[in-house]
């Protein structure tokens, strides 16, 4: 299978964590699936522009880049974050290559706009180029993508855009191919109200999780960014699942592990098919 592996900043910031996730993804590459990396990095943006005197401030959990953050969030993710991963991929014997949308064009993006606030250089996946990623996976290469990128259109020195990784991942599953989008990260899955694990979702009982007051704080974007991702890959398995430990990988794949997303049920087809 071609597996999009979308990883957390958080699980990225400990050099425990980080070697787990880089073992689980040589652990999948030995089995034969063909890996890219999706990756975000908000508590290592957050350490620097406090650093640097910046003021972080967010909108529906995104963060207002002004143009001074947008060269933070280029220098941490498409530098500090980016280049820290593949090393130890590297380490960990997977053959990594760290990109972001400018490299051979591979993603531009186009401005994330509301109503009600100016998000600055905030972006959404514009336009896609497969090229470079299909050959470096054609080749036996890990790609590892942070999510920052030109403008579609921009000419001059015009600031990179930030892209949410979560929102990216959707998008990129589907211009790359995947078969698979793991959202990996540091929960078991969706939990119901009894705090068990919810093994399978559809957008209606998302729905009434956010409803019944189920879903809430951190789980909300989680679940957006999956129900944004089944949207764009209707065919491939979406799940959220643990990301904690040196098989997290192999184990998202398995059926008793995590949360699947699926699309509704359709009453005509069900219909038909008892006749």
């Amino acid at each position: 299978m071609r597996l999009l592996v979308k990883i957390g900043g958080a699980q990225l910031e400990q050099a425990g964590p980080r070697d787990a996730m880089c073992a689980a993804i040589a652990a999948a590459r030995g089995d034969g699936h063909e890996v890219v990396v999706v990756h975000g990095g908000g508590n290592q943006i957050r350490s620097v522009t406090k650093a640097m005197g910046l003021v972080d401030r967010y909108h529906d959990g995104l963060r207002l880049t002004d143009a001074a953050t947008a060269e933070v969030v280029l220098m941490v993710l498409g530098g500090l974050v980016n280049r820290t991963l593949v090393a130890a991929l590297q380490r960990a014997g997977v053959a990594a290559v760290g990109l972001c949308g400018a490299d051979g064009g591979t993603f531009s993006a186009v401005q994330v706009t509301r109503p009600d606030v100016d998000l600055g250089f905030v972006g959404a996946v514009a336009r896609t180029e497969t090229r470079l990623v299909q050959t470096l996976l054609q080749h036996g290469h890990v790609p590892v993508l942070a999510t920052v990128a030109p403008r579609e259109g921009a000419d001059g020195d015009e600031p990179f855009y930030n892209l949410n990784a979560d929102h990216a991942a959707g998008p990129l599953c589907r211009a790359f191919g995947c078969d698979a989008l793991l959202f990996l990260t540091d929960v078991p899955g969706v939990l119901g109200a009894d705090g068990q694990r919810l093994p399978a979702l559809t957008p209606a009982r998302c729905d009434a999780l956010v409803r019944d007051g189920i879903a809430r704080g951190g789980m909300l974007p989680k679940l957006d960014a999956a129900l944004l991702a089944l949207r764009d890959n209707p065919q491939a398995l979406v799940k959220i699942a643990p990301g904690g430990h040196a098989d997290a990988v192999r184990h998202a794949l398995r059926d008793d592990v995590g949360t699947t997303f699926r699309l509704e049920p359709n009453p005509t087809t069900r219909e038909n098919h008892h006749g």
